[in-house]
């Protein structure tokens, strides 16, 4: 089965910023200003309407109904009615994102815990299978 692909640069499609300041933050896009480059927002995210490279964001399987260049309002009221915080939470992606956070912000101290613990529960599975 082929699947087809589904993410295109569209007006409405939710993006996560992957450099720059505003890294790790949703926006939307609000207009496609060439091939390589498009206006976003994001709302809720603290991204402030700009343009941004194409190179600069990765695309989400999120889209909003909205007209090309919105107000902020009509996106805010968008992402509102389509619950885009919560569905975001509920991917993999973010899932992923804040695991990885979350082991970058451990001590050296907790490093050694999550070892010692892993070791010891390899051990209780090795002796459970003999």
């Amino acid at each position: 089965m082929v699947k087809l692909f589904t993410r295109f640069v569209e007006i409405g499609r939710v993006v996560l910023v992957n450099y720059g300041p505003d890294y790790g933050k949703l926006a939307t896009i609000i207009d496609v200003v060439d091939g390589n480059k498009i206006l976003v927002d994001g709302p809720d995210s603290g991204v402030l309407r700009q343009v941004i490279p194409l190179k600069r964001v990765s695309l989400t399987d999120l889209k909003v109904k909205i007209p090309r260049n919105a107000r902020e309002k009509t996106l805010k009221k968008a992402w509102v009615t389509e619950k885009i915080v919560a569905r975001w939470e509920q991917t993999t992606w973010c899932k992923k994102l804040v695991a990885k956070a979350k082991r970058a912000a451990l001590t050296d101290f907790d490093r050694f815990k999550l070892m010692v613990a892993r070791k010891e529960k390899s051990a209780i599975i090795k002796k459970h299978v003999k």
